[in-house]
């Protein structure tokens, strides 16, 4: 595997560096979150976890990334033992405490919180919010795309509309955490053992002289798994052959043109023929509001094929993560820190986030100091520890978990702040303490 320690901003080295040869290497506490929901958004799903745990166990700089290094410009006059012992001895000893991926979130409550020597710290922030961020981007639109789907499949088609090949593997993981049935990508399958679906492409049929030849030597390899494209020429005549020739397709899929119309004619048609067991995949540019279109138009449609509209996140591809100093050691204390820029201050303290749920309902969360507790009846703590002196304390879970515990998570929110439109605002407010401690710093 290859170093990804060199795969961070400038200014995280330079600012490590500094720390280094200051001799300011106190413990230290940085919290990521995000300000303000996006546009659309009533609440974020927490994920890109795991990806952030196995960059923390894993951070090392090699030989050739110390040596890059000591080349670049803006670390020419830095002592030589920052390289020579400090960045080839470098570990990741901190301990990190997070919220479970899947778990619906509200800002501007914490996400991920790191504790670690202040350099440890620093040096992670660039690959922290490039995981968090994207993962819970891809992951809150998923759910979103899920809901209007309305109990009908949806699979994550977005691996050749993603920014990045990995990214698109990654983007499929976190919709997969958000509900999504299946992707296309076979790499995600692999790695993260979620199910994988395809159907063809027009090539396929545009290979063959004609489209029902294309159609049985498709059927001929794959059987009763065969998922046939319809629209290449004339997506109702396609229909039409598929009945006279005997084929009995798992699903057909429509890509183009007037889909309310298309599916309703072509289900007609299948049925008629007596392939009322064939189902109807719908696909391109699809996205909630499109999804919940057809959807409340009462469609014959079993699943939906939705891609660059996820892997993208293309309705808020960057949610604006930050991640920001908290607290930090002085004099053998812990002090509280807060930036006070205007339109951008922070929040002094370590916090916890507290889900408190009547009757099965999630009612509100509190942001509170994280030495403080709240006794509340059916009030739960939403940050765990999951990394102590630079390792996992549990095994990393299984995707599929993920989604079941995603799917309980997001059935404790309202009815009324789940919804696509007009959603109710969810209830976040600062506990006594934290407001206090706000109080006295401004």
């Amino acid at each position: 595997m290859n170093s990804l320690a060199l795969s961070t901003d400038l200014y995280e080295l330079t600012m490590m560096a500094g720390y280094v040869t200051a001799g300011l290497t106190p413990r230290a506490s940085f919290e990521l979150y995000v300000r303000d929901l996006p546009r659309h958004r009533s609440f974020l799903v927490a994920a890109g976890l795991e990806q952030a745990l196995d960059y923390l166990e894993a951070l090392r700089f090699s030989e050739a990334d110390i040596e890059h290094a000591r080349s670049l410009p803006a670390l020419q006059s830095v002592r030589g033992d920052f390289f020579d012992d400090y960045l080839r001895h470098f570990r990741f000893t901190g301990d990190v405490w997070a919220v479970e991926e899947g778990t619906p979130v509200f800002p501007p409550a914490p996400l991920l919180r790191v504790t670690a020597p202040l350099p440890e710290a620093q040096l992670v922030e660039t690959a922290l919010l490039a995981h968090v961020g994207f993962e819970t981007s891809v992951a809150s639109r998923a759910a979103r795309v899920v809901r209007a789907a309305a109990g009908r499949a949806v699979v994550e088609f977005g691996a050749r509309r993603a920014h990045g090949i990995e990214a698109g593997v990654l983007a499929a993981r976190a919709a997969f955490v958000a509900g999504c049935a299946a992707t296309s990508s076979v790499e995600a399958g692999r790695r993260f053992g979620i199910p994988v679906s395809g159907t063809m492409a027009h090539s396929w049929v545009t290979s063959f002289p004609d489209e029902i030849t294309a159609f049985r030597a498709y059927a001929e390899v794959f059987g009763d798994r065969a998922v046939l494209l319809l629209d290449t020429y004339d997506t109702l005549a396609a229909a039409r052959s598929i009945v006279a020739s005997g084929l009995r397709p798992q699903a057909v899929r429509l890509d183009s043109g007037n889909l309310l119309a298309l599916s309703r004619r072509v289900r007609a048609i299948l049925d008629e023929g007596g392939l009322a067991g064939t189902q109807i995949i719908l696909s391109g540019d699809l996205d909630e509001w499109r999804i919940e279109e057809i959807v409340r138009s009462g469609a014959p449609v079993d699943a939906f094929g939705v891609g660059a509209a996820l892997s993208t996140a293309s309705d808020a591809p960057s949610l604006g993560a930050i991640y920001k100093l908290v607290e930090i050691e002085r004099n053998g204390a812990d002090v509280p820190i807060m930036k006070r820029s205007v339109g951008k201050e922070t929040r002094p303290g370590r916090k916890q986030v507290w889900r408190i749920v009547d009757g099965g309902m999630a009612i509100e969360d509190v942001i509170e100091l994280a030495d403080e507790t709240i006794a509340l009846p059916g009030v739960r703590p939403l940050l765990t520890r999951v990394m102590a002196g630079g390792k996992r304390v549990s095994p990393s879970p299984a995707a599929a978990g993920l989604r079941d515990r995603h799917r309980a998570a997001l059935a404790e929110l309202p009815e009324a702040v789940r919804r696509l439109e007009d959603p109710a605002p969810y209830r976040v407010r600062f506990g006594s303490a934290l407001g206090g401690l706000l109080e006295q710093r401004r």
